[in-house]
């Protein structure tokens, strides 16, 4: 019996060590609407905190843009705050173009946030991810 015991707390410990017992991430899907041309990609970042907002992605995800909208998934994102930006890169040279500091291809950010004589801010972007699906539309 008590060998029985120690192998059943032997697993459970094992099983936390190693993630088995704890809780997948979830699904984010990010709708990108309002695309004008197929031409380039279409860049999306993940931002994790306000920090790195703008500055040091989290994760990313490029697909081919296509007029009209496209859908990109980030899976097993765990629970917390996060925010998203995006771009059309037209030309595809995996840069937001800009003059003087202003964007000149189309962009996006979550909660389709704007930025008043600057960037978006963090607290107008972020949402949480609380849900085993979350979607955010962005216009660009």
């Amino acid at each position: 019996m008590k060998t029985l015991k120690f192998t059943v707390i032997l697993l459970l410990m094992l099983c936390i060590k190693t993630g088995i017992a704890q809780e997948p991430g979830h699904s984010l899907t990010v709708i990108v609407t309002n695309i004008e041309s197929n031409q380039g990609t279409i860049q999306v970042g993940l931002y994790n905190t306000k920090g790195n907002f703008l500055n040091e992605i989290y994760q990313s995800i490029s697909t081919k843009a296509k007029t009209g909208s496209v859908e990109v998934v980030f899976k097993n994102v765990p629970k917390g705050e996060y925010a998203i930006s995006l771009y059309h890169d037209t030309d595809g040279n995996q840069k937001l173009n800009t003059f003087l500091s202003i964007p000149t291809e189309p962009y996006g950010v979550s909660n389709n946030a704007k930025g008043r004589f600057g960037p978006p801010q963090w607290e107008d972007a972020k949402f949480s991810i609380s849900d085993k699906e979350i979607v955010q539309s962005i216009k660009l």
